[in-house]
């Protein structure tokens, strides 16, 4: 099944999408001095890059576990890790609302203070070499019909201002191979983004400046 010609169209996936993104304070702007150039900065539209910075990047770490309620539900759960995140005064993580329930800070260390504050997490004074653990539900799968089944995740993002900064994301997906058939992953592999595919696990690893959205398809077997 191929997916929508206006796949990578705004309104199709913020209709569709579970936003995911970092985004750093405006009081950082004056503060710290840790962010790259403003001249390294893109724009928006997506790079991979086939040789990551040479210092260490906010790496945006997640596992998305589908059981077969998700096949009935749209919903599946998601543990999310993120180490080097900038040290800023004031960040926040943030999901689409209505898209998400039992959002949970499980652990955090070199963060002041970090809670949840509807379908975003706060954060305050966040130190060097800080990380940040999270567990929530999402709906992000969606069947199309036909025994076709759509997993939407991102947009991924490292955002300030207008601009966004290179980023890691690993993405694992488990789901019941008795259940649930891979049939594309999107984007494609390619120099930046690795998959790695075996029965039932999906591991996708991509580096990357701009905004990353991926769409995995299934089918019943």
């Amino acid at each position: 099944m191929s997916p929508p010609n206006n796949l990578f169209a705004p309104s199709f996936w913020r209709n569709l999408l579970l936003p995911v993104a970092l985004c750093a304070s405006l009081v950082q702007a004056a503060t710290d001095l840790t962010f790259e150039s403003a001249a390294d900065v893109n724009e928006g539209s997506l790079h991979f890059l086939q040789t990551p910075p040479a210092k260490p990047i906010h790496h945006h770490q997640n596992t998305i576990r589908i059981d077969a309620d998700s096949l009935d539900t749209g919903w599946v759960h998601l543990s999310q890790c993120h180490d080097n995140l900038d040290a800023v005064p004031r960040a926040q993580i943030t999901f689409r609302e209505g898209f998400v329930r039992d959002l949970k800070v499980d652990s955090s260390s070199h963060i002041e203070s970090a809670w949840i504050e509807g379908a975003s997490v706060q954060l305050v004074n966040v130190e060097p070499g800080a990380r940040l653990c999270l567990s929530v539900q999402t709906r992000a799968l969606r069947h199309t019909g036909n025994g076709y089944f759509n997993l939407y995740s991102g947009p991924y993002m490292r955002k300030f201002l207008d601009g966004y900064y290179p980023m890691r994301v690993t993405l694992e997906i488990e789901y019941p191979p008795q259940l649930l058939k891979l049939i594309d992953i999107s984007p494609s592999e390619q120099p930046g983004f690795k998959h790695q595919e075996s029965a039932g696990t999906i591991c996708l690893d991509a580096v990357f400046e701009g905004v990353l959205l991926t769409l995995i398809q299934f089918e019943k077997p």
